[in-house]
């Protein structure tokens, strides 16, 4: 029966290296693809705070989008303020018809808005770099069909890094070699570039608009379509900061859809992860063999798993030293994120998010 627990250790360190690949977004080169209008469209409910430093990070793009629209989500704060301040385009979300969930809805009305034959969808927390605008035009020109990119996660405050596992976690799904087999491979929300062809061709976000789950649902409507699916970790080039409103608005952002998203995986991806999840928990147990024959392969296991995590956040975010060093802050986050998950997916049957209800039927209130 102890065999059982390096076993796990084992196979579950064994996972993460299956699932991660070191898939980066890569840099501009010197060969251009040929011109196209690019549109950028950002939805925004209550974004004061991030917007400033994404338009700002627009504007300094080595290739300039052709326009710049920011859907204003009913927000109470200065976000229509701010983004007016910036000479883009603004808009005001219409009421949100029933059966839509707030984001879906914004997005559609930016593209309905828009004019440009290269679509770029992103929230409002991502920052770029000077040539990412360029980098992903000529990759999705390289690859063709829609493209995603995990942004590298920037962390400030010392809750934030709770985040940690979740993170490597996305970085899994989404990179995930079983994920190339997958008929329903999912998108990531925060940047996705599409052309305005492929996107009218599956109907854009109108066909998943009760979605939750709506950048993965947005990448399985492409697949249904023969539309290659391609996803990115951001490097140098894409970045976010996720929850800096505080703890709650972490919870709630993690919660949404972390029990709803995995039905959406691959089984081999959800089995690796699985896998690298009870391997990771059982590692962070090593004290409880002191004076016990099992301590030496336990505290071997441990050390493997800080130093897999401290390999994968040099590709997915910054984390700081304690949380990577004591995994078990982040495991303890990941599991009160799940069980918020389940009570809102089974029990309460609804979302809240942004303020906004939603039931898991997809009917906002």
């Amino acid at each position: 029966m102890l065999l059982l627990i390096p076993m796990a250790v084992t196979l579950g360190f064994v996972s993460g290296f299956i699932l991660f690949r070191k898939a980066t977004i890569p840099e501009p080169s010197q060969q251009s693809s040929p011109p196209r209008s690019i549109s950028v469209i950002i939805p925004a409910r209550n974004e004061e705070l991030n917007l400033p430093e994404l338009l700002a990070s627009l504007s300094r793009q080595t290739l300039k989008p052709s326009e710049v629209i920011v859907v204003d989500d009913h927000s109470t704060d200065r976000t229509r303020e701010i983004a007016e301040s910036f000479g883009v385009t603004v808009i005001a979300s219409p009421e949100l018809p029933e059966g839509w969930t707030g984001k879906s809805w914004a997005l559609w009305n930016g593209y309905l808005k828009s004019n440009g034959d290269i679509l770029i969808f992103l929230d409002a927390d991502v920052r770029l770099a000077d040539g990412a605008i360029a980098s992903l035009v000529a990759e999705q020109h390289k690859q063709g069909g829609a493209m995603s990119v995990v942004p590298y996660h920037t962390t400030v405050r010392f809750y934030e890094r709770f985040a940690m596992m979740l993170n490597v976690l996305g970085a899994f799904t989404f990179t995930s070699p079983f994920e190339q087999r997958n008929p329903r491979k999912g998108l990531y929300g925060p940047c996705i570039i599409t052309t305005r062809e492929d996107y009218e061709k599956i109907g854009g976000h109108e066909q998943i608009r009760s979605k939750i789950t709506d950048d993965l649902s947005l990448g399985g409507k492409f697949q249904e379509a023969g539309i290659q699916v391609s996803n990115y970790l951001g490097g140098k080039l894409i970045s976010y900061r996720m929850y800096p409103g505080g703890f709650r608005s972490e919870l709630e952002g993690f919660a949404k859809s972390a029990m709803l998203s995995t039905a959406l995986l691959h089984p081999l991806t959800l089995t690796c992860a699985i896998l690298w999840i009870i391997g990771l928990i059982v590692s962070q147990v090593w004290f409880l063999a002191i004076g016990h024959a099992m301590l030496i392969p336990m505290a071997i296991g441990y050390i493997l798993y800080v130093a897999e995590i401290y390999y994968i956040n040099r590709l997915v975010g910054r984390f700081g030293i304690i949380h990577q060093l004591f995994p078990i802050l982040s495991v303890s986050f990941f599991l009160i994120v799940i069980g918020y998950s389940l009570y809102q997916s089974h029990i309460a049957k609804k979302v809240i998010w942004k303020g906004r209800t939603i039931d898991v039927g997809g009917n906002p209130s």
